[in-house]
């Protein structure tokens, strides 16, 4: 396995110890960037080649890479674009540092998906400033990811509050990250699909167990309380960036085409594609689960109950048919 065994000097402690991957074929520029980044405080990693950093970066995830261009396998563009791609790196934050400062390369390089170009002879104090900055950025981003992990963590805590929906969340997502895939929906919209099937109730952490679980009919005050769901999910939702594509999902899953639904009455395409995509599987899973108020109704009835939406002008034809194109195709679970 081809990982450079070259250690930095030892570090005075910081708060963080942010970690830094060096990737360079070149052993002074190891030697010389390890030193530097190691005095400022940071744990230091090599690689020299692509290869030997897809395993560093495996084993020890950094908070900002340093990258050559010229590698012995492959390009760094090459390694930039595989990261980018990587649900696990794509906000890795990148700087290439090269000998090569034509115009052309730092354009691929920055096209590639690098957060920043230097030439070298780099000046150092300029690149300590842009890892500092770029590693707070990731640190604020993983801040964010942990929040977000909070609040989903929560929504499937909505699960045992009643008993009855167990498995609930992730078969909305699934469902619905299906859905957007065979629609040919963006890698965007499968993300927000994805976490909007587990987030799209999370207001309902608000609602009282007594209104949650009760088997009669809801009085007119207590439907209100819980038609807030939508509204108070969506505050939850909007202080944290990460969660920002999912809002139209909470908010808008029970809107209906004809503007009947809550909690805004919008219309038509007004109603995001993501937001009609989730309330579809979401008018599924209650027909189809086990409720405090109602038994489950499985097969041709279920479908029959998204069919009539159709006839009332509530949901589009095209979603709901291949959505359960999509449920007969997947069989029971």
């Amino acid at each position: 396995m081809p990982v450079d065994t070259v250690k930095a000097p030892p570090a005075a402690t910081t708060p963080s110890r942010q970690r830094v991957l060096v990737v360079d074929d070149e052993l002074a520029i190891r030697q010389f960037f390890g030193r530097l980044m190691s005095a400022a405080g940071y744990a230091v990693d090599f690689a020299v080649d692509g290869r030997s950093a897809l395993e560093a970066l495996a084993a020890n995830a950094p908070d900002v890479v340093l990258l050559d261009v010229n590698l012995p396998d492959f390009s760094g563009f090459e390694l930039c674009r595989r990261l980018r791609q990587d649900v696990a790196t794509r906000l890795t934050p990148i700087i290439i540092v090269t000998g090569q400062g034509a115009r052309e390369q730092r354009v691929e390089g920055l096209e590639a998906g690098a957060d920043d170009f230097l030439t070298k002879p780099v000046d150092t104090a300029e690149l300590l400033a842009r890892v500092r900055s770029l590693a707070r950025l990731k640190q604020y981003t993983d801040d964010l990811d942990s929040a977000a992990s909070i609040i989903m963590t929560l929504a499937t805590m909505i699960e045992a509050r009643d008993g009855y929906s167990h498995g609930h969340c992730h078969r909305m997502a699934n469902y619905a990250t299906s859905l957007g895939r065979a629609l040919c929906l963006s890698e965007a919209d499968l993300q927000a699909l994805y976490r909007g099937g587990f987030l799209h109730d999370i207001g309902m952490l608000a609602i009282s167990d007594s209104v949650l679980r009760k088997t009669s009919s809801l009085t007119p005050d207590e439907y209100e309380l819980v038609k807030s769901h939508t509204v108070v999910g969506d505050t939850l939702c909007s202080n944290l960036r990460s969660l920002q594509q999912v809002r139209s999902i909470v908010r808008s899953h029970h809107e209906r085409l004809d503007g009947s639904g809550y909690p805004d009455g919008l219309e038509g395409d007004d109603i995001p594609v993501i937001a009609q995509i989730v309330g579809v599987v979401d008018v599924f899973e209650a027909v189809t689960t086990e409720r405090p108020y109602q038994s489950p109704r499985l097969g041709g009835e279920a479908t029959a109950v998204l069919r009539s939406d159709v006839e009332r002008g509530w949901r589009r034809g095209d979603l709901v048919e291949a959505f359960i194109a999509l449920v007969q195709a997947r069989g029971p679970d």
